[in-house]
């Protein structure tokens, strides 16, 4: 009862930070993770989440004088009752503890729980928190009992803390189960002079394969901090919409590009620009199993360019100009194993990619990434050594291959 009561009074104190949006506001999406349905071992078992408190750590890619974060059932297959969340500064990216003089409970239309449809994201009211990009934020949430399908993002590459009870206004979370996936949210939205959004739409090279949990290692991060650096373009927040195995045409762990594009990128306020890093899983997967006929190799190719027609097309009716990246090298894959007519067909795509009047601009990653002596394969030190994915050291030169007059 005395907990209860504490709860009470906390949230009493904090009352005059909660409120409704207002008409003036003008709100930008300051981080995001794309969804999927979690299946396997991307799920957590059904007892984990039972009357559990569920704290995951985001960075804060824009900055914020006020926010509300997006929780997401959109793989649910039932609705989800969320009984409860809060959001507070983390005291760092690798642990559970949080400042609790930050600590903000979250409300739904004034209420502390919301039951969210299957297929739906639910936006909680807003917060007053004061946060710069770089800032890494907890957010907690109290289930009482888990949803008949998870959704979320695997590909995380931060850990998130697991205890039994409601637990998320408590500064630390001794003894917690932890697991490097996100479950349950998808965005922060938030109020901030000045703030727009770029959005990196890709599949695990931007998803970052490979980075080490709670490092901030990916080439979005290392373009954001870049962005930090140089003067008036501090607010800009690079939002990662990456998935690992993703494809322009077919589903893979993920949905398609296509499929989720209205979702991830139209679906975000305040995006002026996007970068398109996508097509190295449709090239690799059309041979993986066995040869086809040079008919299908030309068949992809039209169609991945038709794809990206599309997402040139959607994102222009909205104001938003597309950089399309070239697609890097991938001769060294043991899993794809490319011949020379699956690296003629990356030559084509890349020929469309560049010609002026398709995209807005060109983001030449294959010419920063590829082999000097042999423009099949990764550069050595720019391969973390499976031949397709890049190395820490790779997904910093991809950052630095952006150049940050195409952002303004």
């Amino acid at each position: 009862m005395a907990r209860r009561m504490l709860h009470w009074v906390a949230a009493g104190l904090l009352a005059a930070a909660t409120a409704q949006a207002t008409p003036g506001d003008r709100w930008t999406t300051a981080w995001w993770t794309s969804q999927l349905a979690l299946e396997g071992a991307n799920a957590l078992p059904a007892a984990d989440l039972t009357d559990a408190t569920l704290r995951q750590v985001v960075r804060l890619q824009g900055p914020a004088t006020r926010l509300r974060v997006r929780f997401s059932n959109r793989f649910g297959t039932a609705p989800f009752v969320l009984d409860g969340a809060t959001v507070a500064r983390a005291v760092d990216a690798a642990s559970a503890r949080i400042d609790p003089s930050t600590l903000r409970p979250l409300r739904f239309g004034g209420a502390t729980s919301v039951t969210i449809p299957a297929g739906a994201d639910y936006w909680s009211d807003p917060v007053e928190l004061r946060a710069a990009p770089g800032t890494d934020l907890a957010i907690s949430l109290h289930i009482a009992q888990p949803p008949a399908q998870q959704t979320g993002h695997p590909g995380s590459r931060a850990t998130s803390y697991v205890v039994h009870g409601d637990h998320g206004s408590d500064a630390d979370l001794p003894g917690a189960k932890t697991v490097d996936h996100w479950f349950q949210i998808a965005g922060i939205e938030a109020v901030a002079a000045k703030a727009r959004a770029v959005v990196a739409f890709g599949d695990s090279i931007t998803d970052g394969y490979g980075v080490k949990a709670n490092t901030n290692a990916r080439w979005t991060d290392a373009l954001q901090r870049r962005l930090r650096a140089v003067p008036g373009m501090g607010a800009v927040a690079v939002l990662n919409a990456g998935i690992g195995g993703n494809r322009l045409l077919n589903d893979g762990l993920g949905p398609n590009a296509l499929a989720r594009f209205d979702h991830d990128v139209i679906g975000q306020p305040g995006v002026t620009h996007l970068i398109v890093l996508e097509g190295v899983n449709d090239l690799g997967t059309l041979t993986r199993e066995a040869p086809v006929p040079p008919e299908a190799h030309a068949a992809l190719v039209a169609r991945m360019i038709d794809a990206y027609r599309q997402i040139i097309a959607r994102s222009h009716a909205r104001g938003i100009k597309v950089l399309g990246a070239t697609i890097m090298p991938y001769a060294g894959s043991g899993y794809y194993h490319p011949d020379a007519q699956n690296e003629a067909d990356r030559q084509a795509v890349n020929r469309w990619i560049r010609t002026p009047g398709n995209f807005d601009a060109v983001i030449d990653l294959d010419a920063a990434m590829r082999d000097p002596a042999d423009p099949k394969r990764l550069r050595k030190d720019y391969d973390s050594g499976d031949g397709l994915h890049p190395s820490v050291a790779g997904y910093a030169a991809m950052a630095q291959a952006v150049p940050l007059a195409l952002l303004r």
